[in-house]
Formats: C-alpha cells, sequence, structure tokens
C-alpha cells in the first residue's frame, strides 16, 4: 500500500494591493475505500476562518474571506496520504450499453452525467466513437478504446490551453493537458451514453516518466452496475490504481477547480502552483507551473490602494 506525502501550494501575487478576497477551495482528499487520509493541514495568508461544506458530488468545499489589504495570498496544503492498489487495474463488469440503460434510465443524477455538453464538433465527436466502438461491446472495452485514442492522437503540450479552452478548440489543435484530455474523454464516453466524472487529484507513480507525474492531474471515471466507478486517465491511457489521489469529483473541471474566488481593486494578478510529492523511498518530485490569468489593466487606482502602499513605504 503505497503512501505519498504531498505539498501544494498555490500562491497568488497582486501588483497592487487588493481586498475582500473571497476564495472557494476543493483541496481536501477525498476519503475513499482506495485511499485513506493519515494527516491533512491547511495554512492560509492570514489564517482566515474556513467554512467547509459538501457539495452535490460529495466534494469538501472550503469558503473563506481576506478582508483586509494584501498584495499575496497563500494556500498551502499539506497531505500524507496512502493507498489502496487493486489486485487487477483492469475492470470486470462485462456489461453492454444496452445493459447499462436499464440501470441508469431512472436515476437522475447518472442520467445528467450521461448527458454530453452541447458542442459545435459533436458530429466529429460521433464519427470517432463509431469508428472505435460498437454497440455490442462492454463498456470497459468502449472506455479503453476512447482513452486510447486520445492518447494516440492528441499531443501532450504545456502553455496552450486554459481552464476556459473548450472541446471545441482542443479537438481543432489535436494538443493539451490532462483536464483538456479528461473533457475530451467525458464527451465520448457520454456520447455513448456512459455515465462519466471529471476527476482532479494528483498522480504519483515515483520515477515512471507518466506525463502529469508530481503534479495536479485529471482523469475520468466512469459508471458500471458491477464495478462502480472505474477510473480511466487518458493523459497516460492507463487503469487508476494506486498512484492516483483523488480531490474531487463532478461534470467537469468547473465543479472541481481546487480555488476560484474573486477580489476587490484594479491589479493585475499572477498565478503560480507548487506541487511536490515525497515517496516512501525518499525521493520527491517537485513541479512549479505558473498559470496563466486573466489580467486587469489600468491606470487608475482607487484611493484606499493608494493610502496602503503609502503606509507600507513609510513602514520600510
Amino acid at each position: 500500500m503505497p503512501v505519498f506525502q504531498i505539498h501544494h501550494i498555490t500562491q497568488y501575487q497582486y501588483d497592487r494591493p487588493v481586498k475582500e478576497s473571497v476564495s472557494q477551495i476543493r483541496i481536501f482528499p477525498l476519503a475513499t475505500p482506495a485511499q485513506h487520509i493519515r494527516q491533512f493541514e491547511l495554512l492560509i495568508t492570514s489564517d482566515p476562518v474556513v467554512a467547509t461544506y459538501a457539495d452535490y458530488f460529495g466534494n469538501t468545499v472550503g469558503d473563506f474571506t481576506v478582508l483586509h489589504p494584501h498584495q499575496s495570498l497563500t494556500i498551502d496544503s499539506r497531505l500524507t496520504v496512502e493507498t489502496i492498489e487493486k489486485k487487477t487495474a483492469t475492470p470486470e463488469d462485462d456489461i453492454t450499453i444496452a445493459d447499462l440503460r436499464k440501470h441508469i434510465d431512472t436515476d437522475i443524477s447518472m442520467l445528467r452525467l450521461s448527458d454530453p455538453e452541447r458542442i459545435a464538433a459533436q458530429e466529429s465527436i460521433n464519427d470517432i466513437v463509431q469508428s472505435i466502438t460498437n454497440p455490442v461491446q462492454h463498456v470497459r472495452h468502449m472506455a479503453w478504446a476512447c482513452s486510447e485514442y486520445i492518447f494516440r492522437h492528441f499531443k501532450y503540450e504545456k502553455g496552450i490551453t486554459s481552464v476556459e479552452t473548450t472541446i471545441d478548440e482542443i479537438l481543432q489543435h489535436k494538443s493539451g493537458v490532462c483536464q483538456d484530455f479528461a473533457h475530451v474523454l467525458l464527451q465520448m464516453l457520454r456520447s455513448l451514453g456512459i455515465p462519466a466524472r471529471y476527476v482532479s487529484g494528483y498522480i504519483c507513480p515515483n520515477k515512471s516518466g507518466m506525463r502529469g507525474e508530481g503534479a495536479t492531474h485529471a482523469w475520468v471515471e466512469f459508471y458500471t452496475p458491477g464495478d462502480g466507478w472505474v477510473g480511466i486517465d487518458p493523459t497516460n491511457n492507463v487503469w487508476v490504481n494506486g498512484y492516483h489521489v483523488v480531490l474531487a469529483t463532478g461534470r467537469d473541471f468547473n465543479d472541481c477547480s481546487p480555488v476560484k474566488g474573486t477580489f476587490k481593486g484594479i491589479a493585475r494578478q499572477t498565478l503560480s502552483v507548487f506541487v511536490s510529492v515525497g515517496y516512501e523511498d525518499g525521493h520527491v518530485f517537485e513541479e512549479v507551473n505558473e498559470v496563466k490569468l486573466e489580467t486587469v489593466s489600468s491606470d487608475e487606482v482607487e484611493p484606499w490602494q493608494n493610502d496602503w502602499m503609502q503606509a507600507q513605504q513609510q513602514q520600510q
């Protein structure tokens, strides 16, 4: 049973002071039969009160506000987690699409997760799934065929997409990162009528060379009555088994975003994300990502921002 020590730092920097930062976080690891949380610690700038609750999908969500002026906001989480590897990572349920529909036709939550997004390129998605699957295949074989198609036909490339990138755009340039591939796989599976959900978390295979190793990661889970929710990672074309740590699940990235929020003030903001994964053999994998953000540009400065900056200069 692998044990991982994960350190995750999200840091916002502002070129001018901002105030009343209201943030929502989904960085609390899920306790599941496949992962046991040994320790979890959360540190946030100014030590605000974090109100937690469970959302529609069962994720733990935290809301907090930093009221006073500040030029940086750091969210620092430290996790020790033990995962359980299955004897076989391959799902065993031999159910077909026709069988699956009998199980989910009266389940509203499953039907919702079987409904594909409305996109311009839906016909292209239909052509792809029809060319690589057939109606009498087992659901697990369909899911694998879709994942394999993405792995072979899409290039893993950082910096060309963002969290706002649409499925249509991903299909056009056939490149992206884990969250993009997860969104495409969701669209393919749902177009086949298979309930599927987005998963955010970390991938921790020690020095394996997997794409996304030691960083925040995204993959997909699809549902069958016999196996329940089965994880498949299209970025690496592998079944999820022991090396993926789950933070949140939902329909898409928006339901699982680790951090999102807003603030008062006119400022340019930058975001950096640091993740390190420590392994039982002492090896540590670290990665830092500079995340693209929409910037706010203005020559106008609110009076309270000038006052705060002047006060800070006088203290130096």
